[in-house]
């Protein structure tokens, strides 16, 4: 088996070993969100729905610091949920210059269903995955990238999938 050069390497390799974490997390995260809602929903960005969903119509400037990624790829994300029916682009009423998107009313129903629902599912299976984690940061990482691998967050939590 190789060895894992990226953990070998600690706090050289941080932000890859954060990264990598990150994706496994995010990947999981949408199974298990395919698995309750449906495959669709587990597809979305669910960052941009819930800054959507909780601060109305924003610029794509301002789901960037809100959610802390880059300007590209929120601008490819809201394309994505708007190519879905699930938000749309309209001009700002008090400076018609100024572009905000905004939920549709199937993107507001899906953020209430997936409140109600995965999302918590999903919190509760990463609650239980850090849950317990000892140790320095490098010593934690290692237990959480541990216990993702044997135990994904879709089998953390009994999941209830709905008909189709």
């Amino acid at each position: 088996m190789t060895e894992d050069i990226v953990r070998q390497l600690g706090h050289m390799t941080l932000g890859t070993r954060l990264k990598r974490i990150g994706e496994r997390l995010q990947t999981q995260t949408q199974t298990l969100i395919s698995e309750q809602e449906s495959p669709e929903a587990g597809s979305v960005n669910s960052p941009v729905l819930a800054a959507l969903s909780r601060n109305g119509p924003l610029s794509i400037g301002d789901l960037t610091q809100a959610i802390g990624q880059s300007q590209p790829g929120i601008t490819r994300m809201v394309g994505k949920l708007k190519a879905r029916g699930l938000a749309e682009i309209v001009s700002d009423p008090v400076d018609r210059r100024i572009s905000k998107v905004s939920l549709t009313p199937a993107g507001e129903d899906l953020v209430r269903r997936l409140e109600e629902g995965a999302w918590q599912t999903v919190e509760a299976a990463v609650t239980d995955a850090c849950e317990g984690l000892s140790g320095s940061l490098l010593e934690q990482l290692g237990q959480l990238e541990d216990r993702l691998a044997a135990r994904p967050l879709p089998r953390r939590v009994r999941v209830r999938v709905k008909a189709r």
